[in-house]
């Protein structure tokens, strides 16, 4: 769905997980497409599940936050699955699938960071930010890349991983209100790491096309 890249780039764990879980998604996907869903309704299904999700979370309950947000997981990636079994997937799709992760992810750190700062919590107002910006980075440098022609898919926590380390930690917070802590300042520390690895990416791309064209 998304736009050749001039050199083939190694998969990411979301590509991977992608073809894990084919087996299962592809009948979900099947299922949804019989009864009449469209794969842009899954979309505004997914961005609405996180909404609410956020909605949760900025009210401090953090269990019923975190159950939303782990159960619309694989509604974000059904989308995708929908439209390449009906045979639509385009570019415009995988545009507005990609607006709607972001503004998803956005929203999750606004619900956080509402009830971190109404907690006069500095250092979790701090993390939140700082995990809000390197996720953003992360999609910012790879479509940076793209519109230049270099294709970069490299880092150890693309949305995927960002998922699966706090989604878990909000459900998990029951046992302890460090656990989200924990997965915040894991995803602050780690989505910037990735940042940088895709500027370095890149900068490798530009210096081989660079000697080649010398």
């Amino acid at each position: 769905m998304e736009r050749a890249p001039s050199k083939k780039s190694n998969p990411t764990f979301s590509d991977q997980a992608r073809v894990w879980f084919k087996g299962i998604l592809d009948p979900l996907g099947g299922f949804f497409n019989r009864i009449g869903l469209m794969p842009n309704t899954m979309t505004i299904l997914g961005l609405v599940g996180n909404i609410v999700g956020a909605i949760f979370l900025a009210q401090g309950q953090f269990l019923v936050g975190g159950i939303l947000i782990l159960l619309m997981g694989p509604i974000d990636v059904l989308d995708g699955t929908m439209a390449r079994l009906r045979g639509m997937a385009s570019s415009y799709g995988a545009f507005i699938d990609s607006v709607s992760d972001r503004y998803s992810e956005l929203i999750i750190f606004a619900g956080l960071l509402y009830y971190y700062q109404g907690q006069s919590n500095d250092l979790a107002v701090l993390l939140v930010y700082a995990a809000a910006a390197g996720s953003v980075l992360v999609s910012y440098i790879r479509a940076r890349g793209l519109s230049l022609g270099w294709e970069t898919k490299v880092g150890i926590l693309t949305r995927f991983e960002r998922y699966l380390v706090l989604a878990p930690a909000l459900v998990f917070s029951f046992l302890s209100p460090l656990i989200p802590l924990i997965a915040i300042a894991i995803i602050a520390v780690l989505a910037n790491v990735t940042a940088l690895q895709r500027i370095i990416d890149i900068r490798r791309q530009a210096r081989i096309n660079s000697h080649a064209d010398a």
